[in-house]
């Protein structure tokens, strides 16, 4: 699975983590305007209580009870801010992650990486680590195959995950990934 297509998935879960705690925020704050509804029919009873006569320890009691749910609702509240806040942070170092260059836990052999590859597949990598990007008109012209041909191999060493690509403008612009350069640059030096 590409680095891209991990990217995207953590980002959709970011936002699915993002809506949920919005959700419960929304309700934190419909339990807290509850809670101050109840409050104020707390006093007006405290009020009709005295009235009434009921014994002040009774109406205290339940007055205890109203703040402590009103606390609890504050403290949840106050947490609920606090992940959103952690999240907003997480959220704003993702894209470090992608700048980062990675190491493969487990290096790629030349010898395993390229086995699959033709000739002309491996002289095209070679042609783009030593040159950088092209287009495919522009390999074509190098390696003497019909734009379809082209485009195939393209499109294959681009889908197996050999090469990138710059989808800005047509035609789009192929690069060696990394880690494929690093293989590439190594078996030169070796040869040397």
């Amino acid at each position: 699975m590409s680095f891209n297509r991990q990217f995207r998935r953590q980002d959709e879960r970011l936002e699915t983590v993002a809506y949920k705690v919005e959700a419960v925020a929304a309700k934190s704050d419909t339990t807290l305007n509850k809670a101050e509804d109840v409050n104020k029919r707390v006093n007006a009873l405290e009020v009709r209580t005295a009235i009434d006569s009921e014994p002040r320890e009774e109406t205290l009691a339940r007055l205890g009870k109203v703040d402590k749910s009103i606390r609890d609702i504050i403290t949840s509240q106050e947490a609920l801010s606090a992940k959103i806040a952690n999240l907003e942070e997480q959220a704003k170092q993702v894209p470090a992650v992608q700048e980062l260059d990675l190491e493969a836990v487990i290096p790629i052999r030349r010898e395993k990486a390229l086995a699959q590859l033709t000739v002309t597949e491996v002289s095209v990598l070679e042609m783009l680590a030593a040159e950088g990007p092209k287009t495919a008109p522009e390999i074509k012209e190098r390696v003497r195959l019909s734009r379809e041909h082209t485009a195939r191999l393209m499109k294959k060493l681009y889908e197996e995950g050999y090469l990138e690509r710059e989808t800005g403008k047509i035609p789009f612009k192929y690069s060696v990934k990394k880690e494929m350069e690093r293989l590439l640059r190594k078996a030169e030096s070796r040869a040397a």
